[in-house]
């Protein structure tokens, strides 16, 4: 069921603690959380560091990085991958590759069941199509036309349901500089923040498929046809319960080349570090920065390098 009231759950706001594979994370408490990476077709190695970087510079994460193996490599170097996520309150995934181990997979699927947080960034959701776990953790994902339905949204902010079969696949346009325009704007990670706001030079993904079951989409884009888009809105920032955890997706992020700018994009940056302190506590303390964008023009941080 997809639920896109205003009205966000109570219950959810004013979660104090999230009970962490065993662990209790506190508000109060540096939130530890790891990156994954190693495979994308997005420049992955020009990503984790200035994110991880942002993800410090808030003083509210301490953050590990856990690479996987490049793609093609023998199984004895996947047998060196485990992450050991009972030590984080909340996971950021950068991948897009090879499947993980059937060990990771299911140790993931806990951490998120008990009470841990997953985080999605961008290219992180077209990861895993044979995964079903995955694909109800993260909703909609980058997939063909038959893999499931599409969501999109009315121009009131109300959910449009397309069936399996019917209508566009994943996809993308040019990349272009695009408004964001949020829909839940009680929801701890958008209060505080325009309705709507510039968003940096990216691709607008489009067609996305999958369940989508119990789905809170909190911001969307209109998909111009002009870009090479579908001419719908569709879904940017939203997030879906599992088990006790929280799942936080965002498709913005897109990093190719040199380019950093959707990164860099300060509204990019604040979705990411609030989406994360909330995935893990069900509380956001983190305030919108005097500089977060506004809908006529974007705020980027400097290149770090």
């Amino acid at each position: 069921m997809l639920n896109f009231a205003r009205g966000f759950d109570v219950a959810v706001a004013i979660f104090a603690v999230t009970a962490c594979c065993g662990a209790v994370v506190h508000a109060a408490d540096k939130l530890p959380l790891l990156i994954i990476d190693g495979q994308n077709n997005h420049a992955w190695q020009a990503m984790t560091p200035p994110m991880k970087a942002e993800l410090e510079k808030t003083g509210r994460f301490t953050v590990n990085v856990a690479t996987t193996p490049p793609a093609n490599s023998p199984k004895e170097d996947w047998q060196k991958f485990r992450p050991d996520f009972s030590r984080y309150a909340v996971v950021l995934s950068n991948y897009n590759g090879e499947p993980w181990p059937d060990e990771v997979q299911t140790s993931l699927a806990k951490f998120v069941g008990n009470g841990g947080g997953l985080v999605i960034i961008h290219a992180a959701n077209n990861a895993f199509p044979q995964w079903g776990e995955w694909n109800k953790m993260i909703g909609l994902g980058w997939r063909d036309s038959n893999f499931g339905d599409r969501v999109t949204l009315d121009d009131a902010g109300r959910p449009v349901r397309t069936v399996k079969g019917e209508g566009p696949g994943a996809g993308h346009g040019a990349q272009h500089e695009f408004v964001i325009d949020v829909h839940e704007t009680e929801h701890p990670v958008m209060m505080g923040m325009p309705e709507h706001w510039m968003h940096a030079n990216d691709e607008l993904y489009h067609g996305q498929r999958g369940p989508a079951a119990d789905m809170h989409i909190l911001a969307s884009a209109l998909a111009s046809k002009d870009k090479g888009g579908t001419g719908a809105r569709e879904p940017m920032i939203w997030w879906i319960p599992h088990g006790k955890g929280r799942v936080f997706t965002t498709v913005m992020g897109h990093v190719g080349g040199n380019d950093t700018r959707a990164i860099r994009c300060v509204g990019f940056i604040t979705v990411m570090n609030r989406g994360c302190e909330w995935a893990a506590t069900g509380k956001v303390t983190l305030p919108v920065p005097t500089n977060f964008p506004g809908p006529d023009a974007t705020s980027l941080v400097p290149d770090a390098k």
